[in-house]
């Protein structure tokens, strides 16, 4: 199972800094850019957009992989403010930080935080820019999953589900996340562009923005549910959007095993709901791996090489002029088959 494999992967990989480490390998010329603490290499800020329970897990395998690689990551929560995010990552840049990591606020922003890092190595992690093409200066790289394969994976499972019901036209309910986030509208055009693709044709009933949150999406879709509108299917652009989505049937008096649910992000409520049948499926997004390959990407952009050279992950074969600068974390479909695996 990819997953494991990764743990395993990575906890290889933690033995070989170790080992290195031990020789005295001092090829990392980070450290004098700041002491960041009694023996280590430098301090990086962590800067999240907010914290839910995906991305605080991100920021505990950054802050681990930091620490085992000998840097000290101080993260910082914007609360969703794109001006307080400028903020830190100026703070971070005048206080001597060796690189900084940015889950973006605003990813149509991203060049005011190029800006705002100056010549500080910046990694932007799980949101990408609006345009990649910010990343085609030396200091800029980004890590995290392809959003349009998160919904190419939930189209590939409901058309496989329809299909078997000989239906080739559906109505559906999507509850999106934050508007107007490269995720919110990637994920969208996937799985819209992925049903079409796989012969379904998809008509929304209603779609509404619930900001990945769990309770906008009771809130969003209760009335809905009570309407009569007919529909087919819930699509989700996260699992705790999709968690709302089943707790709002049950309330209404629908059995959600009925209804195929999809979401995104493999969260824990995510796969138990799936493994009850109460999902139809989500699509595993590896936070722990975001987090890593963010810190080796920076400290790769510290010692002044492609972001992702060595990379245990995945690269852009796009062949655009910022492809070195990409480093891709896989997305993973889950279903009831398998997700056993994720849990």
């Amino acid at each position: 199972m990819k997953y494991k494999r990764f743990l395993a992967l990575f906890a290889a990989g933690v033995m070989m800094v170790g080992c290195l480490s031990g020789c005295g390998n001092s090829s990392d010329n980070g450290s004098a850019a700041s002491d960041g603490g009694s023996g280590s290499k430098g301090n990086m800020t962590l800067i999240m957009a907010q914290r839910d329970d995906f991305l605080s897990t991100l920021e505990a395998a950054a802050t681990k992989a930091g620490e085992e690689r000998g840097y000290k990551i101080v993260a910082q929560d914007a609360i969703n403010d794109a001006q307080k995010q400028i903020q830190f990552v100026e703070t971070a840049r005048n206080g001597g930080d060796v690189a900084c990591i940015v889950n973006p606020v605003d990813s149509d922003a991203a060049q005011s935080v190029v800006d705002a890092a100056g010549d500080m190595p910046l990694v932007f992690v799980n949101r990408g820019p609006s345009d990649y093409h910010v990343l085609d200066a030396e200091n800029v790289a980004f890590v995290g999953s392809n959003e349009l394969d998160a919904g190419k994976y939930q189209a590939e499972v409901l058309a496989e589900y329809f299909k078997a019901q000989g239906k080739t036209e559906i109505k559906y309910v999507l509850l999106q996340g934050t508007l107007g986030q490269v995720s919110q509208i990637r994920r969208c055009a996937g799985v819209l562009d992925g049903l079409k693709e796989n012969g379904i044709t998809a008509t929304p009933v209603v779609e509404l923005a619930a900001e990945y949150d769990r309770a906008k999406a009771i809130d969003k879709i209760s009335p809905v549910l009570t309407s009569g509108q007919e529909f087919d299917c819930i699509i989700s652009n996260n699992d705790s959007m999709a968690c709302g989505a089943v707790e709002a049937c049950e309330a209404a008096g629908i059995d959600p095993s009925t209804v195929p649910i999809v979401g995104v992000d493999c969260t824990k409520d995510g796969a138990q709901m799936v493994q009850e049948g109460k999902m139809l499926m989500t699509v595993f997004q590896n936070p722990e791996g975001q987090g890593v390959g963010a810190v080796e990407a920076a400290i790769n952009l510290i010692n002044g090489k492609p972001a992702n050279e060595g990379t245990q992950f995945v690269k852009d074969e796009s062949g655009e002029s910022y492809s070195d600068s990409i480093v891709w974390i896989p997305f993973e479909p889950v279903t009831k088959d398998n997700v056993a695996d994720y849990m």
